[in-house]
């Protein structure tokens, strides 16, 4: 699976809804507050990754990060508040995520970021990106995404899993686990906080052979 970059979308909360805390002999209990624990604010990031790749003296010569983006958008404030002015612009979650969303998804954050990254010794051997098979993304022949797609040498495809085989997709398998965890040490407090503390823990992931 060399050639094979795995995609999906993936809800990050900014708080647990319940956590486990150890604590010594006389130390307080830990204040977590939020408004309701049924309305957690969270954001839903597209990632890509793909097979590491390790040169001859074992060092990474792709970490197959490919990259992680946040469907956020950001809009001018209606209403001045203690911490900004009206008209200062707030990150806010997208809520409604469509075939139209994704596929301007794809071209304009997925394409280039693979485009970046990929190995150029492997320039001319097809890169198939793979997804589910949700409602929400393109089809595997979307004549726009075959367009882009075909630009600057490199051949990518849109391929889908079989159904019902989620064993399938690495990102389900327990990367997902791993730097949300990661994510929920940062403690973050607004959505700008929560797109960071995710990002950050995508690019700290550790790489092994």
């Amino acid at each position: 699976m060399y050639n094979v970059v795995h995609i999906d979308e993936k809800w990050f909360y900014m708080k647990e809804k319940s956590i486990i805390f150890y604590l010594v002999k006389d130390e307080e209990d830990p204040i977590r507050t939020y408004k309701s624990k049924n309305f957690i604010t969270k954001v839903i990031f597209l990632v890509a990754v793909a097979r590491p790749r390790f040169n001859l003296q074992q060092n990474v010569a792709l970490n197959g990060l490919i990259g992680i983006f946040p469907f956020v958008i950001q809009e001018p404030s209606r209403r001045s508040s203690v911490n900004r002015h009206a008209g200062t612009l707030e990150t806010k979650a997208m809520t409604s995520i469509t075939k139209d969303v994704m596929r301007t998804f794809l071209l304009q954050k997925v394409l280039p970021a693979i485009k970046e990254k990929w190995r150029r010794e492997e320039i001319g051997h097809p890169i198939l990106i793979q997804q589910d098979n949700a409602s929400l993304h393109p089809n595997c022949e979307d004549g726009e995404f075959r367009l882009a797609a075909s630009y600057d040498g490199l051949d990518i495809r849109l391929m889908c899993q079989p159904p019902n085989s989620p064993d399938l997709n690495v990102l389900d398998l327990g990367f997902y686990i791993s730097i949300q965890a990661l994510q929920y040490i940062e403690s973050p407090n607004s959505i700008d906080e929560l797109v960071s503390a995710v990002e950050k823990s995508f690019q700290e992931f550790e790489i092994a052979k």
